[in-house]
C-alpha cells in the first residue's frame, strides 16, 4: 500500500504551507516506507508515500506527470491489468515511450489518452487516486470498485483537504474534529462506519466505483459543509458513478459442472494478475475453504513453494492453525505459523486506535495484524481470501436465511 496526502489552500492561493504538506505527508510513512515525495504547485500541495511493488526503482516516483505534462498523481493501489493496457496504448495511439514499469505510469498515460472517466472503466485493480488537471484546473478523486482502498477527504477553513487516514487529514490545524452523530449511529448497527461517512461530521470517504471531479476555478469553499450531499451540491462539485453492481436478471442455467470450471478458470487468470510484483509475495492461509483455495490456485501457477502465513492460539476453541498446516502440508508451501497467547492479543489492543482512525469493531482486527506482522519478515505483499464468504454466501448467516425463511414466509408482510 501507499500514502496520499494533500491540501488545496483557496484562503491564499500564491502559497500552501510546507511544514503543513509534510507533516500529512510523513504521518503515512508506515504506508510507504521506500519513497517519499511532495509537489506544490501554486495553491495545490500533493504527497505521496511509496510501498515499491512494481518497479523498485525511482522511475515510479510519485507524485507523477503524464508523459504530456498535462496530469498530475498520487496514487495508492495496484493495477493488476497494466501491461495490458500499455498494449491497448501502442496499438490505438502508438505511445511506448515509457520511463518505468510502473503501473501508476500506465495509468495516468491511459487517463492522458482516453479521459479519466474512460479510464476507470478499463481498469481491473484496487486503487485511490487524486488526479490534478493543470491544463483544465481540475481535481479528481477516485476509487475503486469495491473500496479497497481508502480516501478521506475535508473541505476545511478554506482548505481542501484529502489523504489515505484520517490521521494526515488531522495534521491541518482547523480540520473540523466534530463527531458525526450519522456515522456513530451506522457504527452501531454495522460495526463499522460505511462510505461515505467517516467519524467527522464535514470529512467523507470517497465512495467506492465513484470519480468525484472538482473544478477548482468555481469551486465554492466558503460554506459550511456537514454532509455528502452538502457536498456534492456545491458549485464545482461533481459526483458520478463508473460501476455499479448488476445482479443478474435470470440465474445461470448451465451445467454444475460448466459453471464449476469457468468459475476456476476466472479465479485463476485474477490470481495470476495479482501475482505481478517485483517484490517477494505470500498469502494468509486460516485453512479454511477461501484462503486455502487461493493459496492451491497460487501454488498451481508458480513454479516456487508459496511462502504461506497463519496464526493459531493457544485457546484450542478458537485455534484453526491445525487445518492451514494440513493444507500447507498438502500443497508443498513454505509454512509460517505463529502462535498466540491472550496477552499477545492484549498487547495488541492499544495499538488499535492508531491503525484505525475511526470506530472499526471487526472481530478478526487483532488475528490481521499479527499474520500481517508476521507475513512482514518475509514477504512485502500478502493475497488472502476476504471477500469470500461475501461473495459466497459462506456465513452461518446465509446459510440460515433459507431455513428461517420456511417459518417467515407465513407472516404478513405489513
Amino acid at each position: 500500500m501507499c500514502g496520499i496526502a494533500g491540501i488545496i489552500g483557496f484562503n491564499n492561493a500564491n502559497h500552501i504551507d510546507p511544514a503543513t504538506l509534510d507533516q500529512m505527508t510523513d504521518i503515512l510513512s508506515h504506508r510507504g516506507p521506500d519513497s517519499r515525495g511532495t509537489k506544490v504547485l501554486g495553491h495545490i500541495g500533493l504527497g505521496h508515500r511509496r510501498l515499491s511493488i512494481l518497479d523498485t526503482s525511482n522511475a515510479g516516483h510519485q507524485p507523477m506527470l503524464s508523459h504530456s505534462g498535462r496530469y498530475v498523481i498520487c496514487f495508492n493501489g495496484e493495477i493488476y491489468n497494466h501491461l495490458e493496457l500499455r498494449s491497448f496504448i501502442f496499438k490505438e495511439f502508438s505511445f511506448d515511450k515509457w520511463n518505468s514499469s510502473s503501473d501508476t505510469e500506465t495509468l495516468i498515460n491511459l487517463i492522458s489518452f482516453v479521459g479519466v472517466k474512460q479510464a476507470l472503466k478499463m481498469l481491473e485493480g484496487m486503487f485511490a487516486f487524486v488526479l490534478y488537471d493543470q491544463q483544465e484546473k481540475k481535481i479528481f478523486l477516485a476509487r475503486d470498485r469495491a473500496g479497497e482502498k481508502p480516501l478521506y477527504f475535508s473541505s476545511a477553513n478554506k482548505a481542501l483537504l484529502f489523504g489515505s487516514e484520517l490521521k494526515a487529514l488531522r495534521c491541518f490545524s482547523k480540520h473540523d474534529d466534530t463527531i458525526s452523530t450519522t456515522a456513530l449511529n451506522a457504527y452501531t448497527q454495522l460495526n463499522y462506519i460505511p462510505a461515505p461517512y467517516s467519524i467527522y461530521q464535514g470529512t467523507f470517504k470517497c465512495p467506492q466505483g465513484a470519480l468525484i471531479s472538482i473544478d477548482l476555478s468555481s469551486f465554492d469553499y466558503s460554506s459550511t459543509v456537514n454532509n455528502f450531499d452538502q457536498f456534492t451540491s456545491l458549485n464545482g462539485v461533481t459526483f458520478s458513478t463508473y460501476w455499479e453492481f448488476e445482479a443478474p436478471k435470470q440465474p445461470s442455467l448451465m451445467p454444475y459442472e460448466i459453471m464449476r470450471d469457468k468459475l476456476e478458470k476466472i479465479l485463476e487468470s485474477s490470481i495470476k494478475k495479482q501475482m505481478i510484483s517485483d517484490v517477494p509475495l505470500g498469502a494468509f492461509l486460516s485453512g479454511g475453504v477461501d484462503s486455502s483455495l487461493v493459496v492451491a490456485l497460487m501454488q498451481k501457477i508458480s513454479e516456487q513453494p508459496i511462502e504461506t502465513f497463519t496464526i493459531g492460539f493457544e485457546n484450542k476453541k478458537y485455534d484453526e492453525s491445525i487445518h492451514a498446516s494440513k493444507v500447507a502440508d498438502h500443497l508443498k508451501t513454505n509454512h509460517h505459523e505463529l502462535i498466540v497467547s491472550d496477552q499477545d492479543a492484549l498487547e495488541t489492543i492499544p495499538l488499535l486506535s492508531n491503525m484505525y482512525d475511526e470506530p472499526f469493531a471487526d472481530s478478526s482486527q487483532i488475528p490481521t495484524f499479527l499474520v500481517s506482522r508476521l507475513a512482514q519478515t518475509k514477504v512485502t505483499v500478502s493475497l488472502s481470501g476476504d471477500g469470500g464468504d461475501e461473495l459466497f454466501g459462506g456465513y452461518n448467516r446465509y446459510l440460515l436465511a433459507s431455513k428461517l425463511w420456511d417459518y417467515i414466509k407465513f407472516f404478513p408482510f405489513p
